[in-house]
């Protein structure tokens, strides 16, 4: 018997388990799949350019119609509600295919801030049921994914700090009222 020498170079083909074909990713679309990153830029990619449109449209409405017209305005908002939410499950949809469950379960949308669940399960490795694995992300991607989190906190720091220091002025004249003879 010859003994095999354990320096020598592996006989096995290694290559044959990288992925050579991935899913184009489908902006509009329920089919394929979605990685958490490029779901997370998608997600708030398309709701910034769809609030500038609906900003745009709204003051053409005005001027045309005129500030005596609510009615124009709730169809515009609700028309802009109502795509943003088609939209989010659109995307969910794909995302849910990623690791390979049925897209019902994006009806998780529903539930408030229940959405960030999916930002956090990783994809199946490989070929699943819904397709190849979705292409690897680029760096627009990773941008726009990476603002999400600086802008929430923005927001909610915005909003945040003067209802704190509306609250500690209420208190204060609160109890200058109270220790008034």
């Amino acid at each position: 018997m010859a003994e095999q020498n354990q320096y020598q170079t592996p006989q096995s083909r290694v290559d044959s388990q990288q992925i050579t074909e991935f899913s184009k990713p489908r902006i509009f679309g329920v089919s394929g799949r979605v990685g958490r990153v490029r779901y997370i830029a998608y997600s708030f990619g398309i709701t910034v350019v769809w609030m500038f449109l609906l900003g745009i449209l709204m003051v053409l409405a005005i001027s045309v119609f005129g500030q005596d017209n609510p009615a124009v305005m709730i169809v515009l908002g609700a028309a802009y509600y109502i795509g943003i939410i088609v939209y989010q499950f659109m995307v969910s949809i794909q995302r849910v295919h990623d690791f390979n469950s049925s897209g019902w379960l994006s009806l998780i949308i529903l539930i408030p801030f229940a959405t960030i669940v999916l930002w956090f399960i990783p994809g199946t490795q490989g070929e699943n049921n819904y397709g190849h694995p979705p292409s690897p992300n680029h760096a627009g991607i990773f941008i726009t994914a990476f603002l999400v989190p600086i802008v929430l906190i923005g927001i909610i720091t915005a909003v945040a700090i003067p209802a704190y220091n509306g609250y500690i002025n209420a208190a204060k004249q609160a109890q200058q009222f109270e220790q008034q003879p």
